[in-house]
């Protein structure tokens, strides 16, 4: 489409931002839809994220993503937080405040919604299984409270115990007002506990870093005997393709996914909320076809 004066602005910010792929996907939504909009990558650099925001309203841009380091610090410098998001303490998508006495943005959360959407569209039933998370982190929050409120059990691990358990009890403390069970949270270092005499097979979330490009070769677990008891596998990574935690996975007889699809589900949720629209099935895997093509391209 040609770029005019009625053409409203969205974007990303991060640090670093220039390798999202959210440009693509948000470019294919709006040509299949006929919505007039662009969508553009801000680097944002450390300590200038309250003059981005405010730069951000003064410039008229309706809305926005935000990716790390970001996603907690923004919290602060919005008009307004969504509950689910305040939940997680931690926003990916900004909308425009549109009331007159108000100047800034409205914070959401999708992550989590992306990650429900990607495993019940893989078939994957969490009130059936019992659920091990690898990292307490942003994003293994949001999983542990998404598969605390649906999981049969959950088992969230971390380096720093402490950390793990501060996260387990923030989440416990907001799942129990809807009668959910508990998220039992332990040493990363402890995890042949949950093998001794295991008979199930776990779904595993991999929410750290760990082996994400550049750093191809490393994993959160390198003990092969663990991943004889993991049914699935999400890595949240999607570069590499498949991960070496992926690879650990699907050599033990167990189904692998990266992150491609929770990347592609947050954004369709956060398009649709921006637009008002509805995101068809045929017009999602439009997308997904393209990121994946995107990505053996790298």
């Amino acid at each position: 489409m040609q770029i005019s004066g009625k053409t409203k602005v969205f974007g990303i910010i991060g640090n670093p931002v220039e390798h999202s792929m959210s440009p693509l996907m948000h470019g294919i939504f709006a040509d299949a839809l006929g919505i007039d909009m662009v969508y553009v990558p801000f680097h944002v650099a450390q300590g200038q994220l309250e003059n981005a925001l405010k730069g951000a309203y003064g410039l008229n841009i309706q809305g926005m993503n935000v990716t790390v380091p970001y996603k907690n610090a923004v919290i602060d410098l919005l008009t307004e937080v969504d509950p689910g998001a305040q939940a997680l303490g931690a926003v990916n998508t900004l909308v425009r405040d549109a009331r007159d006495d108000r100047e800034g943005f409205i914070g959401y959360n999708t992550d989590i919604s992306g990650l429900w959407r990607a495993m019940e569209e893989d078939g994957i039933l969490l009130e059936k299984e019992e659920v091990i998370i690898l990292g307490a982190g942003g994003v293994g929050r949001a999983a542990a409270l998404m598969c605390g409120r649906h999981a049969k059990k959950v088992y969230l691990l971390n380096r720093s115990v402490a950390k793990a358990n501060a996260v387990a009890e923030e989440v416990n403390n907001e799942i129990r007002r809807y009668g959910q069970g508990d998220i039992t949270a332990m040493a990363l270092s402890d995890y042949k506990k949950l093998l001794t005499g295991a008979e199930n097979r776990y779904v595993v979330i991999q929410c750290t870093s760990v082996g994400l490009a550049p750093d191809v070769d490393k994993v959160v677990i390198e003990d092969g005997d663990f991943y004889h008891y993991v049914k699935f596998g999400y890595d949240l990574i999607y570069t590499p393709w498949e991960t070496k935690f992926m690879k650990y996975v699907r050599d033990n007889g167990g189904v692998a996914f990266n992150g491609l699809k929770i990347l592609l589900y947050q954004g369709i949720e956060a398009f649709e909320n921006w637009n008002g629209c509805k995101v068809t099935k045929e017009i999602g895997d439009r997308a997904y076809r393209a990121l994946c093509d995107r990505l053996e391209c790298r």
